[in-house]
């Protein structure tokens, strides 16, 4: 204190700590306060922590096993397609082998028909050649084949054989017997097919058959240059080489 006649001196206690601390309580208090009203509307509304907490756990479940189902489908569709590709690589191949087989018979049955030919045809030895192989293959157009003819000589070759092959389609046509010659499958280009060899020799012909003819055989006929020899005749199936 000092002297009489001067003004007191007031002390103050400030406490910054305490008044935050109250702050703190009193807004926390706060907090759990309005927490527990919405709580309690929650709740006054029909809402059941419990059962949806429950119901959550149900549903994850349904998905988890929901998940498995789906790992275990796709599985079993990479099975069925790894299966779908071994079934048309089988399909594939047993078409494959079907088409060669049906190939070797075509072939052997041209093999029997030019054999029984030789057999049948006894111009063929006076002439002095043989038909060894036909063959008829298809092109990418339609109606357009492509013939393969093999003549060998049938007897000892001391010289060089010259003639012509003259082809004949035979086949339906509405109903009725045709016969179509080379010139016609040609358009008129090639009319017989000369020949001149001493062992052997392949000849190619391209044809078109005409529209409406369903064909059937193709005769060939093997004619020599020279005179006084009968030409003799040999008949083949319609049978397009499947390779």
């Amino acid at each position: 204190m000092r002297e009489s006649g001067s003004q007191p001196i007031i002390v103050r206690t400030y406490a910054p700590a305490r008044r935050i601390a109250v702050i703190v309580a009193v807004t926390l208090l706060a907090a759990f306060a309005l927490y527990v009203i919405y709580e309690l509307g929650r709740y006054d509304a029909g809402y059941d922590r419990l059962a949806v907490a429950q119901q959550r756990a149900e549903l994850e479940a349904v998905i988890e096993h929901l998940k498995q189902d789906n790992h275990e489908l796709n599985l079993r569709i990479a099975e069925i397609d790894t299966q779908r590709i071994g079934w048309a690589r089988e399909q594939a191949e047993v078409s494959r082998t079907i088409g060669d087989l049906q190939a070797q018979v075509a072939r052997q049955s041209q093999d029997l028909a030019f054999y029984r030919g030789v057999n049948a045809q006894p111009a063929a030895a006076t002439l002095g050649v043989s038909i060894q192989q036909v063959r008829i293959g298809a092109t990418g157009e339609p109606a357009h084949f492509r013939v393969h003819l093999t003549l060998v000589r049938s007897v000892h070759a001391d010289d060089v054989v010259n003639g012509s092959a003259v082809l004949q389609l035979e086949g339906e046509a509405q109903g009725r017997e045709e016969s179509v010659g080379l010139a016609a499958l040609t358009a008129g280009a090639q009319r017989e097919l000369p020949f001149s060899f001493r062992y052997y020799q392949n000849l190619d012909q391209e044809i078109t058959i005409p529209a409406g003819l369903r064909p059937e055989r193709l005769s060939i006929e093997v004619r020599s240059s020279r005179k006084g020899i009968a030409p003799f005749s040999q008949t083949f199936m319609w049978n397009v080489d499947a390779s």
